[in-house]
């Protein structure tokens, strides 16, 4: 299998978080414009933004935790020659839990679902750190 392709499931990911930053400004000036924001509060305390805010502020931290473990994983792979199928569908599936979890978390922010979108990325990655650690095994 072409090693190169596990860099499109790491691509799609970091297109999430350019497309959230890009959310972000949107969602602050538009908040700003309606006069809904005291801008000198919140240049010292993010909790003075609207709720709007606040969710997709929230997500894009978490952009920067279980992705940053994804992207080692899949440098890993691709590094050792280890992508496959099955690596492929895995990276693919993450990738998509991260998409649902950022969906729910900067809507509806329902806890239950954002928390099992969570929960299936977590064990998605475990399965990918599995076959990363089997394929170093193996060299």
């Amino acid at each position: 299998m072409d090693q190169h392709l596990i860099l499109w499931p790491l691509l799609a990911q970091m297109l999430l978080t350019l497309l959230m930053y890009g959310r972000l400004a949107l969602v602050k000036k538009n908040e700003i414009a309606a006069g809904n924001v005291d801008l000198k509060k919140t240049a010292l305390d993010q909790s003075a933004w609207p709720e709007s805010v606040i969710k997709i502020n929230n997500n894009l931290r978490n952009q920067f935790e279980t992705p940053i473990l994804f992207y080692l994983l899949c440098f890993l792979l691709w590094a050792l020659r280890g992508v496959n199928t099955a690596v492929m569908v895995i990276a693919s599936a993450y990738v998509l839990t991260r998409i649902a979890h950022a969906t729910i978390h900067t809507t509806t922010n329902v806890v239950k679902y954002r928390f099992l979108m969570f929960v299936t990325g977590v064990v998605l990655l475990t399965v990918l750190f599995g076959f990363t650690a089997k394929t170093l095994a193996s060299l």
